[in-house]
């Protein structure tokens, strides 16, 4: 199991960051949450398997379509067995 905190900044809020994320980590079986912060950037924890965290990951470098990553901040955290996806309220 992994555990990674990650910090997405560019052009991440108002293009569907958040909910598209919500699917990609539903489909690769990982938990965790995601939330906006006031300086522009997203902020997101995912759990899962290597192998789902790092797909989730690859995506999160991306973005949806109508955004622009420019960076992703990623910090591993020691894993707490979390369930389900919650999107957040901004923070």
């Amino acid at each position: 199991m992994r555990r990674v905190h990650a910090i997405m900044t560019g052009t991440v809020q108002g293009v569907g960051y958040r909910f598209t994320l919500q699917h990609v980590v539903e489909r690769a079986h990982a938990t965790g949450w995601v939330r906006n912060l006031r300086d522009g950037s997203v902020e997101a924890e995912i759990e899962g398997e290597d192998a789902a965290v790092e797909a989730v990951l690859d995506w999160m470098r991306e973005g949806p379509r109508g955004g622009d990553v420019t960076g992703v901040e990623v910090a591993e955290l020691s894993p707490t067995g979390g369930t389900g996806f919650e999107v957040r309220r901004d923070g």
